[in-house]
């Protein structure tokens, strides 16, 4: 059963008694077959909250249309920072856009919502609802759906989707309704695996429903590997790829720069290099991986010390 509920002025089905009681518009968004992407490769890049997934990101995506693919990079943040080192500038959202024109998408145009970043990667922030209202996932929904009716997405080979925090319930999770492959961010730590092991069981969640699979793991801001590989070894998990902590890379973001714009040095051309290998590996297609995630006790006495 189903109600019309009023979203920032706009007018959604949820189901009855969802949105009551917790803010104007809490309601969960579930995208239909008309806002479904096709022809590109779709990938989701969660993790826990300040692990470097917009420096990943935004990475990758220059890695891609290095490759000579056509990229689209999505922001799935309200503080709409996930590509300024693409653009050297913080986008308006989707939301912020509609907004200007009462939600009537027919009045917007292209260059209202969509920026062209470094190397020609096609940059969207789709921002977020007002703190305590609002439903992320309809956002995104709202996002995919502006971008199709534009026709955005017919010329476009690789979508990524830069996904906030480690919160994976509701809205948050609703980039796995459209990607093939959700890539953790992840270091070798105990917080930041103890985070992948709750998006693990979230993604595999959703794939009984979705298309999406668990795609692997990229190892960031960490000169080892071994408690993430252990981990991986133990519930069936891939590293992709392996970023070290680096100042270069710190200092990119300071800089608003892609670390493929920064003055090369050895250890910055390595990095280069294994985004460009990355992006290789992604675009040439994993293979599934049927992780199970470990119960919460499971899994803190595993990486826990005595």
């Amino acid at each position: 059963m189903t109600e019309l509920v009023q979203i920032q002025g706009h007018t959604a089905k949820a189901p009855v008694g969802i949105g009551r009681g917790d803010g104007e518009g809490s309601v969960q968004f579930h995208p239909g077959a008309d806002v479904a992407i096709e022809g590109a490769k779709v990938f989701a890049v969660y993790g826990k909250g300040g692990i470097g997934k917009s420096t990943t990101s935004s990475n990758l995506s220059v890695a891609f249309s290095k490759l000579g693919k056509r990229v689209l990079q999505i922001g799935c943040d309200p503080k709409h920072d996930s590509t300024f080192t693409l653009t050297k500038r913080l986008m308006p959202t989707v939301i912020d856009v509609l907004e200007t024109v009462d939600f009537h998408t027919e009045e917007l145009r292209p260059e209202d919502f969509v920026y062209e970043g470094y190397n020609g990667v096609m940059c969207v922030e789709a921002g977020g609802p007002p703190a305590g209202t609002g439903c992320g996932g309809y956002v995104v929904g709202q996002t995919v759906k502006l971008l199709k009716e534009h026709h955005l997405l017919e010329d476009t080979d690789v979508v990524i989707f830069d996904v906030l925090g480690d919160v994976v319930c509701g809205g948050f999770a609703a980039p796995l309704q459209h990607a093939q492959r959700a890539l953790i961010v992840t270091a070798n730590d105990f917080d930041s695996i103890f985070a992948m092991n709750r998006i693990v069981a979230a993604i595999q969640a959703k794939a009984k429903n979705y298309e999406v699979r668990l795609g692997g793991v990229i190892a960031n801001r960490s000169a080892a590997t071994d408690e993430i590989d252990r981990f991986n070894e133990k519930i069936g998990l891939d590293r992709l790829a392996h970023f070290p902590d680096l100042d270069v890379i710190r200092r990119s973001r300071l800089k608003k720069s892609t670390l493929f714009e920064m003055e090369t040095s050895p250890e910055l051309e390595a990095v280069q290099a294994e985004y460009l290998q990355l992006a290789a590996r992604l675009w040439a297609g994993t293979e599934p991986l049927l992780a199970e995630a470990m119960k919460d006790r499971d899994i803190f006495d595993f990486l826990g010390f005595d």
